[in-house]
C-alpha cells in the first residue's frame, strides 16, 4: 500500500518536545517510517479536549479515506468515530487501555466510550501483546481485529557508564502512574550508602502538584544534592544522559510496553523496572532486566541497594545487558511499520459488509 494515503489523527502538541510521552514518539517514528517506505502519512494534529475539532477534522476527509487514529485521542472523541464509522475506514492505533490506568476518573464511562471507539474501527492496532489481551479480557475488542506492532528501539551506541559505576537514570514524565514517588521513596532509604546519584529526565508540568511531592520526598531525605530532576531532555542531551547511566530504573504504576526499558537494554544498560502490564515484554530476551513489585519502595530498594553493594552481581547485569543489545537491535521501527502497513492494507476501499453487520448488531 505504498501508493495509499494515510490520514493520521494525532493528539495536538504530539511534535511538542515539553509534552513527551511513549504513544507521541510511537507515532512520530511511525509516521516518519511508513513516508520514507511510500505511503503518503497526512497528520491532522486535533485537540484531545476538543470533540468538536474532533468532528470537524474527520468530517472534512474525503468519503472512504483510509484514516489511522491514536487512540487517545479516539477515546475522548468516540461519538464522532462512531458517526464516521460508516463513511471512512478508521483503525485506531491504541497505546493504552484507557480504563485500566489508575486513578481514571469516571472508569465505567471511560470503558464505555473506549467500547464505542473499538467498536466503530475496521481493525485495532496495539502496541503491546499485554494491551490487546486486557482489551478482549475486558471485552472492549474482538481478538481477531486487533494486530500487535510492538514499538521499535532507537539505533544508538553503546552506553560507556559513569566513572563512579553508580548512575541511576529514570526516563519518564514526573506523572503518578510512572512511579517516581516510589523511586524517591526507595532512595530515602539509601542515604548511608555513597557512590551513587540518580537523574530523573522528564517533563515537570505535566502534572506540577505530583512533581512537587516527588521533590518533596526527595528534599526531606536530606537527598537533594544526590538526586536531580532535569525536565524534559531531547537530542544530544538526552543521549549524553543514556550514555553515562550505569542502571535505569522504571518504577511505573502502569505502563502498556516500556519504550525507555528497551532502548536502555538496546545500548546495553541494564534495567530495574516494576512488573506491570506490558513492561516484562519490553525486557523479553534480555537477562539484564530485574522486574520488582509494583509500588512497593521497599522492594525497590532491596534491589537498588544490592546493585550499589554487590559489585559482582551489579557486573553480570552489566554483561548480559550488553549482550542482549543485538537482541533489540532488531527490533526496528522498519519491522513496527511493516505491520501496520499489513493491517492498513487489508482494508478495502469498498464498504465493509461484515464490518457493517458486526457493528450494527
Amino acid at each position: 500500500m505504498t501508493d495509499a494515503t494515510v490520514h493520521f489523527l494525532v493528539p495536538d502538541g504530539f511534535d511538542d518536545d515539553e509534552r513527551v510521552s511513549g504513544g507521541n514518539v510511537y507515532d512520530r517514528r511511525l509516521a516518519e517510517t511508513l513516508r520514507a517506505r511510500g505511503c503518503d502519512v497526512r497528520m491532522v494534529p486535533v485537540a484531545v479536549t476538543r470533540a468538536t475539532d474532533a468532528a470537524r477534522a474527520m468530517s472534512a476527509l474525503p468519503h472512504d479515506a483510509l484514516v489511522l487514529v491514536d487512540g487517545l485521542l479516539a477515546v475522548a472523541a468516540s461519538a464522532v468515530l462512531e458517526a464516521q464509522a460508516g463513511r471512512l475506514r478508521i483503525v485506531v492505533l491504541a497505546h493504552m487501555v484507557a480504563s485500566a490506568l489508575p486513578g481514571t476518573p469516571g472508569h465505567a464511562r471511560t470503558a464505555e466510550r473506549e467500547r464505542v471507539t473499538l467498536g466503530a474501527a475496521r481493525r485495532v492496532i496495539t502496541t503491546s501483546e499485554w494491551t490487546r489481551s486486557e482489551l478482549v479480557a475486558r471485552g472492549l475488542a474482538e481478538a481477531d481485529r486487533i494486530t500487535v506492532a510492538l514499538p521499535g528501539t532507537s539505533a544508538a551506541t553503546a552506553a560507556s557508564g559513569s566513572r563512579s559505576g553508580g548512575h541511576l537514570l529514570s526516563v519518564g514524565a514526573v506523572v503518578r502512574h510512572k512511579g517516581h514517588d516510589v523511586l524517591a521513596n526507595a532512595l530515602a532509604g539509601m542515604t548511608d550508602l555513597p557512590g551513587w546519584r540518580c537523574t530523573i529526565v522528564g517533563s515537570l508540568d505535566a502534572d506540577p502538584e505530583f512533581a512537587d511531592r516527588v521533590r518533596g520526598v526527595i528534599r526531606s531525605a536530606g537527598l537533594a544534592d544526590r538526586v536531580v530532576l532535569t525536565g524534559v531532555l531531547t537530542g544530544g542531551r538526552l543521549e549524553d544522559a543514556y550514555r553515562t547511566a550505569d542502571l535505569v530504573v522504571a518504577p511505573s504504576r502502569s505502563e502498556s510496553y516500556g519504550m525507555v526499558v528497551a532502548d536502555a537494554l538496546a545500548r546495553g544498560i541494564p534495567v530495574v523496572a516494576a512488573q506491570v502490564g506490558g513492561v516484562p515484554e519490553s525486557i523479553a530476551g534480555s537477562r539484564g532486566g530485574i522486574l520488582t513489585r509494583p509500588d512497593d519502595p521497599v522492594a525497590l530498594r532491596a534491589v537498588l541497594r544490592r546493585w550499589q553493594v554487590d559489585r559482582g552481581w551489579s557486573a553480570v547485569l552489566e554483561a548480559e545487558a550488553m549482550r542482549s543489545r543485538t537482541v533489540f537491535a532488531t527490533r526496528t521501527w522498519d519491522a513496527t511499520a511493516t505491520i501496520v502497513t499489513a493491517v492498513l492494507g487489508e482494508l478495502r476501499p469498498a464498504a465493509d459488509v461484515e464490518f457493517e453487520r458486526r457493528r450494527t448488531a
